[in-house]
């Protein structure tokens, strides 16, 4: 994938999320208030009846990276994905930014740690709570 490929990513866009996830669960919370949720599809992939394979992946894989899917059919994992879904959500000059040689592979570190990490670390965000 380019570094600019995100930025091209057409609305709206399917969002697949892991709804039992608590982290997951407040961040399409906050895109249920976002004043352009238009744009953006969400898709539970722990809801019945969600069938990965129809999409020509495995459950395995979408619990693993965060999947999004524009308009046109492109699919973005990983922090591509988060990339194309807050450039049509408008924060494009963010996208673009987090694209730049050594901060691009900062996020993309940062973002396979926090993957790896996410289901324990919004557990004990809860119990903090």
């Amino acid at each position: 994938m380019t570094r600019g490929e995100p930025l091209e990513a057409r609305a709206p866009v399917t969002l697949y999320h892991d709804g039992h996830c608590p982290l997951c669960q407040h961040e399409v919370a906050w895109l249920g208030r976002h004043p352009h949720r238009a744009r953006v599809r969400l898709v539970d992939i722990q809801a019945t009846g969600f069938d990965a394979a129809a999409l020509g992946t495995s459950f395995e894989a979408m619990m693993g990276r965060l999947h999004v899917r524009d308009a046109e059919n492109r699919w973005y994992i990983g922090m591509e994905a988060s990339r194309a879904l807050y450039a049509v959500l408008g924060y494009r000059r963010l996208v673009w930014l987090s694209t730049l040689p050594g901060v691009a592979g900062m996020m993309d570190a940062g973002y396979r740690w926090f993957a790896r990490r996410r289901l324990r670390l919004g557990r004990w965000l809860e119990r903090r709570r």
